[in-house]
């Protein structure tokens, strides 16, 4: 395992859009070919509900995270040109 993605599922980050995001961390690993090296896991919460839907990627804290945002940042993350 190389990188690591936290996605916090606490009640808020969820209802706030993490659910959405799963799917589409889970997509993005599986259509790069990415799923073996990454390893995914979930949060029970992050204590940052207020600037959630939270989520960490390798120590980094990413906060207020939308579809479009996240696409971005794992873009350029794992150096994915779309």
């Amino acid at each position: 395992m190389g990188a690591t993605i936290k996605v916090c599922m606490g009640s808020s980050c969820f209802a706030r859009g993490n659910a959405k995001n799963l799917q589409l961390i889970q997509k993005f690993l599986q259509d790069n070919g990415l799923e073996a090296d990454v390893e995914l896991t979930g949060l029970r919460c992050c204590n940052q509900c207020a600037k959630g839907p939270n989520l960490n990627i390798d120590g980094v804290e990413y906060n207020n995270i939308e579809a479009g945002t996240l696409l971005d940042i794992l873009e350029r993350h794992f150096g994915v040109n779309k």
